[in-house]
């Protein structure tokens, strides 16, 4: 039987699903207390502690958030449509949104940072609905195929910053 790799061998792969993976799966409560999904954009901060999200304030999930900003994102491996599902590799984190103000003094690097990676989107930037928000997770679980799950925190990333980086 192979060994399973440890929970430190799987932080490129964490990695990896924060910084190669631009669409994510949201989820808020609603005013009474039902969840709701959604799917956004996000992209990572340098030190992927911290992911951007720009919202429109016309959608119930920003509205859930605005009230609520305990959320989870759900990022996943590319289903390709072949094999078992359950082997994906894919991550869930947990944690708080807040609002990013033109005003505040990390909103240029932010937005700057968004569109680096999301250029398509700088035209919504100027429509008065939408806003930036900062995510910044506390845990995170990452399943990297059947019977390889560990939980994680920011600093787990610290610790182990190396690692190659496999192709999903």
């Amino acid at each position: 039987m192979p060994e399973t790799p440890s929970k430190s061998e799987h932080i490129p792969l964490l990695k990896q699903l924060l910084t190669k993976h631009r669409w994510a799966a949201l989820a808020t409560l609603d005013r009474h207390g039902y969840p709701e999904g959604a799917m956004v954009a996000l992209v990572m901060d340098e030190g992927l502690s911290e992911g951007y999200l720009h919202l429109s304030q016309l959608a119930s999930h920003t509205r859930n958030l605005l009230e609520r900003p305990q959320v989870a994102l759900t990022i996943s491996e590319a289903d390709r449509g072949e094999g078992d599902p359950q082997q994906l590799a894919r991550l869930s984190l947990q944690g708080e949104v807040r609002r990013l103000a033109p005003e505040d003094a990390s909103y240029p690097t932010a937005r700057a940072r968004y569109l680096a990676t999301l250029p398509d989107a700088e035209m919504r930037f100027g429509f008065g609905d939408f806003q930036l928000f900062a995510f910044r997770w506390h845990s995170a679980r990452l399943v990297g195929g059947f019977g390889r799950a560990y939980s994680f925190r920011p600093q787990d990333l610290e610790k182990g910053a190396g690692g190659e980086v496999k192709p999903l």
